[in-house]
Formats: C-alpha cells, sequence, structure tokens
C-alpha cells in the first residue's frame, strides 16, 4: 500500500483509510480480464451440446494464461481472505458475470445453475491454481478441460440440479397466438 500510497501522491493512511487493507484495495483496482458479454454469447452461442465444453475451454484458457490466470486467482484469493473483499468481488462477479449469464441462460432456473457453476469453477481455481492439489495441480489443461466439461454441461443444458431429476427447460415467457 506503501508503494501505491507514494505513486498517488498521498499518506499511506489516507489509502488504508479509503480501502481498509491491500487485499480490498485489489479487488477495487483489478477489473476482469476479457470481454463479459462476448464470453457468455460464445458460451451460449452454437451447438448447446457443447456448452459445458466451451465454458470449460474458456475458464481454463483464462486461467492458465500468465496475465489473466494471476488475475482471477488473486481475485478468489483476496475473496477468501477477508470478508470485505469477498463482497467486493461477489459484487463484481454478480454484476458482470452471474446476473447476466441467468438472464441468457435458456434452464428452469438459471440463478441456480449460474451458483453451481461458479462453484466449480471457483473450487478448481482453489485446488489447481491457490492450494495445489495433486493430481489435479499437474494436469494438463486439455485434461482438465475434459473432466471439466460434463459437469458445467449439466447446469448449462437445463438438467434439473437435484438428484434423481430429469432434465428441464425454462418455459417460454412469450404466449402463443392462435
Amino acid at each position: 500500500m506503501r508503494s501505491i500510497a507514494a505513486e498517488a501522491g498521498v499518506d499511506q493512511k489516507l489509502v488504508g483509510y479509503f480501502f481498509g487493507s491491500k487485499q480490498a484495495l485489489f479487488v477495487a483496482a483489478t477489473t476482469l480480464p476479457f470481454d463479459r458479454s462476448g464470453s457468455i454469447a460464445t458460451v451460449l452461442e452454437g451447438d448447446a451440446a457443447d456448452r459445458g465444453g466451451r465454458l470449460a475451454r474458456l475458464i481454463v484458457g483464462l486461467l492458465e494464461h500468465p496475465d489473466t490466470g494471476s488475475r482471477l486467482i488473486g481475485l478468489v484469493r483476496a475473496a477468501a481472505s477477508e470478508r470485505e473483499a469477498a463482497r467486493m468481488v461477489r459484487d463484481l462477479l454478480v454484476d458482470a458475470i452471474w446476473r447476466p449469464a441467468s438472464e441468457a441462460l435458456p434452464v428452469e432456473d438459471p440463478a441456480v445453475a449460474v451458483n453451481l457453476i461458479a462453484t466449480q469453477i471457483i473450487g478448481l481455481v482453489m485446488t489447481r491454481y491457490v492450494i495445489g492439489v495433486e493430481p489435479l495441480a499437474s494436469l494438463p489443461a486439455d485434461e482438465v478441460v475434459a473432466l471439466l466439461a460434463p459437469i458445467l454441461q449439466r447446469h448449462l443444458d437445463g438438467s434439473d440440479n437435484r438428484a434423481g431429476n430429469a432434465p428441464r427447460r425454462r418455459r417460454s415467457r412469450r404466449t402463443r397466438k392462435e
């Protein structure tokens, strides 16, 4: 925080007053390192049977990239370390990704589906990139994609996320004219 305050030409206490911690400052200064609306469209457009694969390739690709990966992993680390940083990351993800994805996802309960997808992605970040749990931490990226894709597909294709239930689709909001 000292170097940031020095570069900004303000007292370090002022930075601390407004941001509270290094984690909160990091979250406040970070923007998501990818085109959010384009990413949602990329995943949802095209063959519905490969949505999970497209999302898995997108996520693992972002995480494996030196620049975007370090920024995304840093956001998860910050959220895990402090309540205020967690709130800020949650607000960023809800506004930038989760709400727009929920509005575009053609399933019965899109908010639950998006939340379950988020648990998979955040779990992947924590186990593979933060904690380094083996064998996941050292698997090739394409193998991680292959393992993750069917899990994500289940949530993206309208499957009911409760055990034993068949896939369901969101009812159309349009009324049929006769």
